[in-house]
């Protein structure tokens, strides 16, 4: 990994936007920072998302006379293991440069703690595989790849310990459901490749 990526991460982590794009921003405001290289999907006239390669931006919206609502993006951390570094959108490359197939949950943990940025352990119903993280302050979450499950199939490339996703936004309303639902913990123990946590 390269530091310019590394610090790519981080700057997603503690701003919660995407080369300053927000989740909340406008189709045209994403595609005016990320390019117009995108794949454009619908479930239905009321939801959609654009695929950028590597990050996904979803919208909703009341009507089809209604204007299109930012609601969240997610940045597939987890599609390099098998795509490589030319999944990252061009905007994405010719700000950071070079990306590597992983992203070691941990180094990125301690990078930003010497930043004084810290990750809050939060209960998910995707546990043990993954491990879910938040910052409070950006609202974003970052979901770490722990355990391969029981008859699993195993994709090429990945790796328990690696970012799998990192989202944003994820508020204070729905980590707190979370919490309720999957558990009360405000932080879990240290988590590595050889232990996965059961939260």
């Amino acid at each position: 990994m390269t530091p310019h990526s590394l610090a790519f991460y981080v700057d997603v982590i503690t701003t919660g936007t995407m080369l300053g794009a927000r989740p909340t921003d406008s189709p045209e405001q994403v595609t005016a920072i990320l390019g117009s290289d995108f794949a454009e999907n619908s479930f239905d006239a009321h939801s959609m998302w654009r695929d950028y390669g590597m990050v996904e931006f979803f919208w909703g919206r009341e009507s089809p006379g209604h204007p299109w609502v930012g609601h969240h993006f997610t940045l597939h951390v987890h599609r390099l293991s098998y795509g490589g570094g030319g999944i990252a959108n061009r905007a994405l490359r010719e700000q950071y440069g070079r990306f590597g197939r992983h992203l070691r949950f941990d180094r990125l943990e301690r990078l930003l703690a010497k930043r004084g940025v810290r990750m809050e352990h939060v209960p998910d119903a995707n546990a043990p595989a993954f491990s879910l993280h938040w910052q409070p302050a950006s609202e974003v979450s970052v979901l770490a790849f722990r355990a391969h499950e029981e008859g699993e199939r195993r994709r090429r490339g990945e790796r328990i310990g690696d970012v799998y996703a990192i989202s944003s936004s994820m508020s204070a309303e729905h980590v707190a459901w979370n919490r309720a639902r999957y558990g009360v913990h405000r932080s879990g123990p240290a988590l590595t490749a050889s232990s996965p946590s059961t939260r």
